[in-house]
């Protein structure tokens, strides 16, 4: 695998490419930080690993107790080209020396014309297009709901089992997973309307035995057949949108059956359903290619991007046909942060990043050696149900063989024990049970190699311990 900042001058400042635990994990100067952002922060927000980061280069995160953590997470699909590459900082740096923010709305710049060019010229589709800027992904998602609703004249939105669209009120409703996503903050909006996934491994539009899955054919048909339903029944024609992820990623990083989308964009034609693809966590070169959705050789209506479009800056993208984008009436899409000058140069940066080919290389090599590593674990233990994923999107799914009956225990001692040896992964998943892997696509093979194996011998010595408790004899 070719390392893509291979071509630049290191910074001198560079973090060695390497695991290194000066303290335990986390370190005393962490644990004093914790305790302090535990009596200045709202305990509403959770944390996968109680560190404070120093420093970030490529695949390492550096603490302040000098720990180097190898980075499985990328800050959720965020920093996919790590966190400090050298083209943002100097783009981002050029720009701080002109002006941090005017409101586009107000008084216009370059930077976001040529975002949206960018976009327009490389999301999926053969049509005119047009973009709109904002600062998240859930903003990105609920503007999408409104454009189709401005296109359309309609109200109701489709979603999936396992989707995840964001934390904003529409977007809850939006979410398929309760805690800790909507637990405790309904009612919610009443026109969003959910239907069975493609789940290979868990079809819920179809009954299976757990030990002989049913058949991807088969649960694609079954998975369409319960959309066309779930339509009939509130009214096909009272849809603006369906919105699905290419792959589904707080649901657990599930791949759909074959097919299913490219039915899903059959039905969304033939009923004047405009397809929103949501690209927020898998696109920007995630999953091997620049959209998730070229997998399946469809183009949505709408395209939604945000987390690793302007490494590390808060920034997000509708794009869409241009007739649908310009439906909306002149002043009903916006945002006082909309398209920040700063995000949008970061974007410009990671544009740039991508033009040699390398980075998507490197997505497709990190799933070669992810495969070769952790698929095995398949066929080698007794509750690794699954391995899935594309590029740099990847999933390990715990559930007792048999029975799928998930283990959500079993994810989280894997994740805290890596956490402990300096890899960090997280969990996902409906019922808690998925480790999903996002290293960053300039990950050096050699700190790949490493974290992979830390990952797949965990896994053994947990998934040991656990048999030997199942087989130990009861006390009498």
């Amino acid at each position: 695998m070719t390392d893509a900042l291979t071509s630049e001058a290191a910074p001198a400042s560079a973090l060695p490419q390497s695991r290194h635990l000066a303290t335990a994990i986390p370190g005393p100067r962490s644990q004093t930080l914790h305790q302090e952002r535990q009596a200045q922060v709202t305990d509403g927000f959770g944390i996968v690993l109680p560190v404070f980061v120093e420093q970030a280069d490529r695949g390492i995160l550096q603490d302040v107790d000098g720990n180097r953590l190898i980075d499985f997470a990328s800050g959720i699909a965020v920093t996919s080209i790590g966190a400090s590459h050298p083209r943002v900082r100097e783009r981002v740096a050029a720009q701080l020396e002109r002006f941090t923010h005017t409101c586009f709305m107000v008084t216009e710049y370059e930077s976001f014309t040529k975002v949206a060019q960018w976009l327009n010229e490389h999301t999926p589709g053969d049509f005119e297009k047009r973009t709109a800027l904002f600062s998240t992904g859930a903003e990105a998602v609920e503007n999408a709901v409104k454009i189709a609703r401005s296109a359309t004249g309609r109200s109701k939105v489709l979603v999936f089992d396992e989707a995840y669209h964001g934390r904003s009120l529409l977007t809850m409703a939006m979410t398929a997973k309760d805690n800790p996503y909507r637990l405790n903050f309904g009612p919610f909006p009443a026109e969003v309307v959910r239907a069975a996934s493609a789940n290979p491994l868990r079809p819920g539009a179809i009954n299976h035995d757990a030990g002989a899955p049913a058949s991807a054919e088969d649960v694609t048909a079954a998975a369409l057949a319960s959309t066309e339903a779930t339509l009939a029944e509130h009214g096909t024609e009272n849809f603006a949108a369906m919105v699905i992820e290419p792959i589904q990623g707080e649901g657990g990083f599930v791949v759909p059956a074959p097919g299913f989308i490219a039915g899903l964009r059959e039905i969304a034609d033939r009923h004047g359903i405009i397809l929103v693809i949501d690209e927020i966590q898998a696109g920007m070169g995630r999953t091997g290619t620049l959209f998730a959705s070229e997998h399946e050789g469809i183009a949505g209506d709408i395209t939604l991007t945000a987390k690793a479009l302007a490494g590390g800056l808060p920034l997000s993208a509708v794009t869409g046909r241009a007739e649908l984008m310009n439906a909306v009436h002149a002043g009903g899409l916006g945002g006082t942060y909309a398209g920040n000058p700063l995000a949008c140069e970061a974007a410009l940066a990671v544009f740039e990043a991508f033009e040699d080919g390398s980075l998507l290389a490197n997505a497709r090599a990190i799933e070669a050696a992810a495969r070769e590593v952790l698929e095995p674990l398949v066929a080698e233990t007794d509750s690794v149900a699954e391995f899935r994923g594309r590029g740099s999107m990847l999933a390990l799914e715990f559930a007792d063989r048999g029975t799928l009956a998930p283990r959500a225990d079993l994810a989280k001692e894997v994740s805290a024990r890596c956490h402990a040896q300096g890899v960090l992964t997280l969990t996902c998943g409906t019922y808690g049970n998925v480790i999903r892997l996002l290293p960053p696509l300039v990950i050096g093979p050699d700190l790949l190699a490493d974290g992979l194996q830390v990952l797949r011998l965990t896994i053994l010595d947990v998934t040991a311990e656990d048999n030997a408790v199942a087989d130990a004899p009861a006390l009498a």
